[in-house]
Parts: C-alpha cells; sequence; structure tokens
C-alpha cells in the first residue's frame, strides 16, 4: 500500500512511498533492540560527536530542506529554510550543551559508611510520531535528547511529510551514527497501534490532535510505558491597558498568522482591554493587509496555502458559524487576488463581535483566522482566558513584570509569555496542560522522560 503526498501548491503528487511490511516492522524493531546496549554504552562525549555532525549536514543542505518542506506542506520558501537554521538548530544546540550536566550522576551526601548516587540510564527505544506542521521543529525535541541519552529512536513521520523522516536518516548515515539507533517507517494508523503494542518500544512522543493523543492514550494503556502528548491548543492573548499597543499588534498579528496559523502555539483568540479595543482592531486589520497570499514558491510570498482543502474549508465553517451568530468580518478575502474558495488558499480573517458561544473562540482552528474580544479589566481577561478545553500557551502584553506573573499564576496553561508569543525557548520546558496533552520536551526536564532513573546504596568496606 502506498502514501501519496499531494503538495498544496497545487494538489499534485510530490512523493509516494510504500508504507512498511510486516517484515520490515520487525526487522527494525529487531535492530533497534540490538543496537540499544551497544549505544547505551557509547560515552556521552561520542554520542555528541556524531550528534554535531548530524546537525552540521541539516545547517548545510538546508535550503534544500526548506524547499522540501515547501513542496510538502505549503509554508512560503522565504521561511522554510530558518525551521532548520533557526529553531532545529537552536534546541539540538541547547539540548547538546545541557546533556552533560542534566545526564550525570546525582551525588548524594556521603554518609561516611555508604555512597549513594542516582544514576540516569536510557529507557530503551524511542517512538517519536511527529506531525507536519513544523516537522523539524518538534521531532528535534524528543529525537536529539533521547539520542543524547543514549536511546534507540524510531521515527514515523507525517504522511504529508515522509522526506523529513529520510532527511534524518541521512543526517545520521553522514554523521556515522551506528547502524540501527536510529531508523524510520513508514507506517498507517493501525500499524502504530501494533508498533506500540510491540515490548521492544519503551516510550512514545506524539505531536498532534486531541483524537489522535487519545488514540495514542489508549494504545499504550495495556502496557507499562507512558506516552509524551503534545496535542495543539487554543491560544489566548490579552492585551492590557497599560501595554504597548503598536508593539501587541506586530506581534500577535504575526503570531496569528504565520505558517497560515498552522502552529500548536498560534494566537487564536485576543482579548484587548476596552480603552485600545479600536486601536487594536484597526492597526491589526491594517497589517493583516499587508500580507501576501500566493503561491508558496515565490520570494515575495509571506503567506502561503494551508496543508489542504479541508483544513481551510473547517476553519471556514467556523468563521460562517460565527457570522451567523453575530461576529463581524473585518477583512475582505477578496482583497487577496489569490484567495480561492474550496482550494487551500485561505486569506487571513479578523472577527470582532464574537463570544464564546461561537467554535471560533473555543475550538482550535488551526487557520490564519482570530477572533478579538473587549474586555474590562483583568479578571474578565483571565475568566476568558482560562474558559477553554486547551492550555498550551497564553501571552499578556504589559509594562508591568510583577503582574504579568500575578496573572500567570492564574492561568491555566504550560507557558505565559509577556510580551511575545508563539516561541519555544529550549531552556524551558514545553508542556501543556488540560486537552493541550502531558509531558515535557526541551530544558533539563526534557531528559526526565527519556531516562530511567537507578538508585546506588552502596555500603563502603571497613579499612
Amino acid at each position: 500500500m502506498k502514501i501519496s503526498t499531494l503538495s498544496p501548491i497545487d494538489g499534485s503528487v510530490y512523493v509516494e512511498r510504500e508504507l512498511a511490511s510486516g517484515s520490515m516492522i520487525e526487522k527494525a524493531l529487531d535492530r533497534a533492540e540490538q543496537s540499544r546496549k551497544v549505544w547505551q554504552a557509547t560515552p556521552l562525549e561520542e554520542r555528541i560527536q556524531i550528534l554535531d555532525k548530524a546537525l552540521a549536514y541539516f545547517v548545510e543542505q538546508a535550503d534544500e530542506i526548506g524547499q522540501e518542506l515547501t513542496y510538502q506542506m505549503g509554508r512560503p520558501i522565504r521561511y522554510t529554510p530558518f525551521e532548520i537554521k533557526g529553531g532545529f538548530q537552536e534546541r539540538a544546540k541547547y539540548m547538546t550543551q545541557i546533556a552533560p550536566e542534566a545526564l550525570a550522576d546525582l551525588e548524594l551526601e556521603d554518609s561516611g559508611d555508604f555512597r549513594r548516587f542516582i544514576r540516569k540510564e536510557s529507557i530503551g527505544t524511542v517512538l517519536v510520531l511527529a506531525p507536519w506542521n513544523y516537522p523539524y521543529l518538534t521531532s528535534v525535541n524528543v529525537i536529539w535528547p533521547a539520542l543524547l541519552a543514549g536511546n534507540t529512536v524510531l521515527l514515523k513521520h507525517a504522511e504529508q511529510t515522509p522526506l523529513c523522516a529520510e532527511r534524518y536518516a541521512k543526517a545520521f548515515e553522514v554523521a556515522g551514527l551506528p547502524e540501527g539507533v536510529f531508523q524510520f517507517l513508514h507506517l498507517s494508523h493501525e500499524q502504530v497501534a501494533h508498533v506500540i503494542a510491540d515490548r521492544r518500544i519503551s516510550y512514545v512522543a506524539f505531536t498532534g490532535s486531541v483524537t489522535g493523543g487519545k488514540a495514542i492514550q489508549k494504545a499504550v494503556g495495556n502496557r507499562f510505558i507512558t506516552a509524551g502528548l503534545e496535542l495543539g491548543g487554543k491560544d489566548p492573548a490579552y492585551v492590557r491597558e497599560d501595554a504597548n499597543v503598536a508593539h501587541a499588534i506586530e506581534n500577535l498579528v504575526d503570531g496569528a498568522f504565520f505558517n497560515s496559523g498552522q502552529s500548536c502555539c498560534g494566537v487564536e483568540r485576543i482579548y484587548v482591554h476596552e480603552s485600545h479595543f479600536k486601536k487594536f482592531v484597526e492597526g491589526a486589520v491594517e497589517l493583516a493587509k499587508t500580507y501576501v497570499l500566493d503561491n508558496p514558491l515565490l520570494p515575495e510570498t509571506t503567506l502561503g496555502p494551508m496543508v489542504r482543502q479541508s483544513a481551510a474549508a473547517f476553519a471556514q465553517k467556523q468563521i460562517e458559524q460565527a457570522l451567523k451568530k453575530g461576529a463581524k468580518s473585518l477583512v475582505d478575502p477578496r482583497f487577496f487576488v489569490h484567495h480561492q474558495p474550496d482550494t487551500p488558499y485561505m486569506a487571513p480573517q479578523i472577527l470582532i463581535d464574537v463570544n464564546h458561544t461561537m467554535d471560533i473562540m473555543r475550538t482550535e482552528s488551526f487557520a490564519p483566522v482570530v477572533g478579538i474580544m473587549p474586555v474590562k479589566n483583568d479578571a474578565a481577561a483571565i475568566q476568558l482566558m482560562n474558559d477553554s478545553p486547551y492550555g498550551l500557551t497564553a501571552s499578556i502584553w504589559t509594562q508591568d513584570v510583577d503582574v504579568a506573573v500575578q496573572l500567570g499564576d492564574q492561568l491555566e496553561t504550560g507557558t505565559c509569555f509577556m510580551n511575545r508569543c508563539d516561541y519555544l525557548d529550549p531552556a524551558l520546558a514545553w508542556t501543556g496542560v488540560k486537552h493541550s496533552g502531558k509531558g515535557y520536551t526541551l530544558s533539563s526536564l526534557g531528559f526526565g522522560a527519556l531516562t530511567q532513573s537507578k538508585s546506588f546504596h552502596l555500603r563502603l568496606p571497613k579499612s
């Protein structure tokens, strides 16, 4: 059976691949198991050297990789190389930098009679299930620390971005990673469930939808292993009375529309203090109209197609429902000459007169559309920001750091930003609450799920 990647640029078949056969799956699991002890015993310094060479390959090939990515998922080519040169490189370098300390033995105070320490060992084979929207940025969060910690890795990438898995394999081949330590397979959903059930899988890292996360959670439920789940969001922003409004407009419009809104931590709803509402909305609309919606292979394009027509149709239904309930759209799609109904080319949209009875303010859109509401005060904003089944990130726009922390303490979210949004700092734990998932990646905490602790309690011989 084949998988076909239809390019959102024009709907043509960009790449086709055969799904793995049962014997290929069995061979990959066996190979990972056989390679595990050798890689675990490889000194960390040698692991780092190999991963540094792999990173160098990615950076050297960033432009070519970027073009592949544009064809596969539609992000403008002016941006795609920087997924590698920017966040991917930053995260890989940071996790490598902190690995020696994060993976070091935890020595306890010597009592004289005993030596006690906790060793962090690899857990085995890590199954990474990666998405298409940021295929390198999401996968590096797990693949890099998993390999640094001495684990073997099996990657299944989204059907939309199969070449990303193959790029990983090529990078590690060039770097001299021992055979079997990293592998990839093209798998169906049924095959994924079969692999998760196999005793040779020790941990599952999934990035995707809530529905997908529930399926993964069910699949691991019959085994004594865990899964890290990053499941998306409906991320809010609050522009306070003391905010720098111009700065907030510039960053929040980008946070809502970059990558055609197809980001789990993209800004999907904005609450603005009533004293700034008119100014904010006018500025946001003006900025939205500067986007260039067109073929993503053109260097001037700043807004490409969504990944597929069905994704655009889903968001359009949300917009239509909101309009029927009294919302007002402020951006005429006809302003964008390349906006095409019933295609992935969707114009950005800003809605006002919205409320929380509308799906546009409650259900993840994953599209270039945002609703904006006025609020009277901090309490009203916090109530609305928390009125969501999701909790990935939230941003507060203010000049008062103490207030930002105070309000952040009240927010049900994994990350609280002040005066920025839609960014992952590799030094901070990436995590979500509620339907945004569970578990951690990045930071020193990101090694926690990828290692198992072994305690050593040694009675010292009498002299």
